[in-house]
C-alpha cells in the first residue's frame, strides 16, 4: 500500500499503530523509513519520539496526551520535525508557542478512523489558519470531494487514510488527491495575491 502511494507522489507519511508493541513499532518503522528514504519522502512516527529517534525518522507527531513538545525535542534534537494534533484555536496557538513545526487540526469532518471528537468544520479551520503561522494539516474525513474546500480554507496539506486505503486503486486515488490539492492551492494563492488591504 505504501509503495503505491509513494509511487503516486505522496511525500509525507505518518506511521500510526495504536495496538502494536514498542518492538513491533520499531521493527515496522525501520522498514518504512527505508522505503520513504528511497523516494525522498518525509517519514513521521506517531506518538513515540524514542522510536522516531531510534529509526532516524524525520520526526514525530504528538497527540494532546503524549510527551510535551519540549521533551520530545530533547529526544529528537532541533533538526527533526515535531507535529501536534490540535482541536481548537487555543491548542493550535499553544503548539506553535511550544515549538511545533506544524499542527494537525481536526477532525474537520466526521471520521470513523479514530475518536477525535465532534467535527470542527472548515470555518474553524480558517480561524486556526489565521491564528498561527506554522503549517496547518487538516485531519478527519478528507475525501476527493471535499479536499478543494479544505485547501481553500487555508490548510497547507491534508492527512488522509480511508479515502485512499479504501479506494479500489490506491495509486490512482493518491494521484487524483494530489492533483486536486495542487489545483486548489494555486487558486487559493491567486486569490490571496490579489486581496486588497483597506485598513
Amino acid at each position: 500500500m505504501l509503495s503505491r502511494a509513494l509511487s503516486a507522489g505522496a511525500r509525507f507519511i505518518q506511521y500510526r499503530n495504536k495496538s502494536a508493541s514498542r518492538k513491533e513499532l520499531y521493527e515496522k518503522s525501520l522498514r518504512l523509513v527505508q522505503m520513504t528514504k528511497q523516494k525522498e519522502a518525509v517519514f513521521i512516527v506517531n506518538d513515540h519520539a524514542d522510536v522516531a529517534a531510534a529509526v532516524d525518522a524525520n520526526g514525530v507527531h504528538l497527540g494532546q496526551e503524549d510527551l510535551p513538545i519540549e521533551h520530545a525535542r530533547k529526544v529528537l534534537g532541533n533538526e527533526k520535525i515535531i507535529g501536534v494534533s490540535t482541536h481548537d484555536i487555543d491548542q493550535a496557538v499553544a503548539a506553535q508557542e511550544g515549538g511545533a513545526d506544524y499542527i494537525g487540526f481536526g477532525p474537520v469532518f466526521e471520521t470513523g478512523t479514530k475518536n477525535a471528537g465532534p467535527r470542527k468544520g472548515i470555518e474553524q479551520l480558517s480561524l486556526v489558519r489565521k491564528a498561527v503561522s506554522i503549517l496547518v494539516i487538516a485531519i478527519g474525513g478528507i475525501t476527493l470531494e471535499n479536499v478543494a474546500d479544505v485547501i481553500s480554507s487555508g490548510a497547507d496539506g491534508v492527512a488522509v487514510i480511508s479515502a485512499i486505503l479504501s479506494s479500489g486503486d490506491i495509486k490512482k486515488t493518491t494521484e487524483e488527491m494530489i492533483r486536486r490539492i495542487q489545483n486548489s492551492r494555486m487558486k487559493y494563492k491567486g486569490l490571496n495575491d490579489h486581496k486588497i488591504d483597506t485598513h
